[in-house]
């Protein structure tokens, strides 16, 4: 079994390990956060443009205009499926993000069970040699007052 000091060593590796891994995770969450926040303004703007147009249509509008409107939405259609595929691609790095922070925390949790135990198998060692002290003890007084 590792030593007090070997174990001490790996919970603090692994403490720093999971707190790094906690600070990936959280970049990674407020990424995908951003990149929705990005998507719905885009999605804003595009239904307000389609609004505009709608209004500008019903008051007549040349063939010219129809055209860049078409050639604006279509960039904008664009923009909107990239930022969902982006969103996708920060989920995907967020959702590994809390598989490594899930394993960091449970290399850590182990470490601290080992620990435990080491400490607790101390104790108990050092209680029954207490123990057996205490019982010698006993029996020399036990054999003097005779």
């Amino acid at each position: 079994m590792a030593s007090k000091a070997q174990l001490e060593t790996l919970i603090d590796l692994a403490r720093r390990e999971t707190d790094d891994a906690a600070k990936r995770l959280g970049a990674s969450l407020k990424a995908v956060d951003e990149a929705r926040q990005k998507h719905e303004m885009l999605v804003g703007y595009r239904e307000e443009y389609v609004n505009r147009f709608q209004q500008a249509q019903a008051a007549g509008i040349t063939p010219m205009a129809y055209r860049n409107f078409q050639a604006f939405m279509d960039k904008l259609d664009v923009a909107v499926k990239g930022q969902h595929d982006a969103i996708t691609r920060a989920e995907q790095r967020s959702n590994q993000e809390k598989l490594a922070w899930q394993t960091a925390e449970r290399k850590r949790v182990s470490y601290s069970t080992l620990n435990e135990r080491a400490d607790a198998a101390a104790l108990k060692l050092e209680n029954k040699r207490d123990q057996k002290q205490m019982d010698e003890h006993a029996a020399r007084q036990a054999f003097y007052k005779r």
